[in-house]
């Protein structure tokens, strides 16, 4: 069972965290263990350009948080959320449906900058980090 408060965040957040410095927030839910890695998150903040020991470092940080999306029912959850968003008009890619997922199967906050996401959350219990 994920803790109370679990954290999942978004490539785009990510990207920002590790090019401008971690927010106070994000420190402490990492301390307190309520991060969870969507497992396309790693694949994507791992396809950019690296040095090897700046891969290395990563590669080592994401090895401590637990990953979401790792068992079948997921993805089967993943395609359901696509076709239901498909209903209201909304075309999402598989990562962010599974990204979207992970938040919503862990009954967690997602911190992200992509829009897409807020459209996510008008049709799906999506509950965005900050968002009022």
């Amino acid at each position: 069972m994920p803790p109370a408060n679990a954290l999942v965040i978004d490539t785009s957040s990510w990207i920002t965290i590790l090019a401008a410095g971690m927010p106070e927030e994000v420190r402490r839910a990492l301390f307190a263990g309520r991060v969870h890695l969507p497992l396309v998150v790693a694949a994507e903040l791992l396809s950019g350009r690296l040095a090897a020991r700046d891969r290395s470092a990563l590669e080592g940080s994401l090895a401590g948080l637990p990953v979401c999306g790792a068992d079948l029912g997921h993805w089967f959850r993943v395609g359901a959320l696509r076709a239901s968003l498909a209903t209201h008009g909304l075309t999402v890619s598989t990562p962010d449906a599974h990204v979207a997922q992970c938040a919503l199967d862990l009954g967690a906050e997602l911190l992200t900058e992509d829009r897409v996401f807020r459209q996510v959350a008008r049709h799906a219990p999506l509950r965005l980090a900050g968002a009022g």
